[in-house]
């Protein structure tokens, strides 16, 4: 083979490499500037806020379960009764708050259609700062797999169902560190009853 036709091998080897990396490039600089921009995950309880140290659920039918930090910084119950909590049950309930994410913000919905004009949950939240947050629970979802609830800043927000039943845990069992057993009730013994003594028959006398 000549020379020269080497040569004029190796420079259209040269160009046609040269053209697919300036088009490839290309189609990744046009890739890059039309992605979707990832959406900033937002959620229910701001971290900025800092770290609970007291959680209230309140339920509409009257059932209500707090824990809070005590003074030596250990999570105690305070309703439905004052007694030392099981940690667990506490710390897995802060878990679920400071991760629990807004699927969805929906705006201008009455608030009654999602029962949060007289919501079924009340969850209440103070931070050591003395900061006070505040979510009400709704109905849930038509798809069943969230529920309706008012953000703190007020927004009708959807939230995942799973998530909430697993805080709701903590008011349909409140983590006592024992389970308390109700004190038995004294019960009188009763006395036996006094046996009457028979009555005396009385003589009738006889007529002559």
């Amino acid at each position: 083979m000549r020379r020269s036709t080497l040569a004029y091998l190796l420079a259209l080897l040269i160009a046609v490499g040269a053209y697919y990396f300036v088009n490839n490039r290309k189609e990744t600089t046009e890739n890059a500037a039309t992605a979707e921009p990832t959406e900033a995950i937002v959620y229910l309880f701001d971290a900025e806020d800092g770290v609970p140290s007291s959680i209230r659920i309140e339920a509409k039918t009257g059932e209500t379960v707090e824990v809070a930090k005590n003074a030596d910084n250990a999570w105690a119950l305070i309703q439905p009764l004052k007694a030392s909590a099981d940690q667990s049950a506490p710390e897995a309930a802060v878990s679920q708050l400071t991760t629990l994410q807004i699927e969805d913000t929906i705006p201008n919905l009455d608030l009654e259609i999602v029962g949060l004009n007289d919501p079924e949950y009340a969850v209440i939240v103070r931070y050591s700062d003395k900061v006070e947050r505040k979510v009400a629970i709704g109905v849930i979802t038509p798809t069943e797999n969230g529920y309706y609830a008012l953000s703190p800043s007020g927004d009708v927000v959807v939230v995942d169902k799973a998530s909430i039943d697993s805080l709701l845990n903590l008011l349909r069992n409140p983590p006592y560190l024992e389970t308390p057993t109700p004190s038995p009730v004294p019960t009188e013994t009763p006395l036996p009853s006094s046996t009457p003594e028979p009555a005396t028959p009385t003589s009738t006398a006889s007529a002559p």
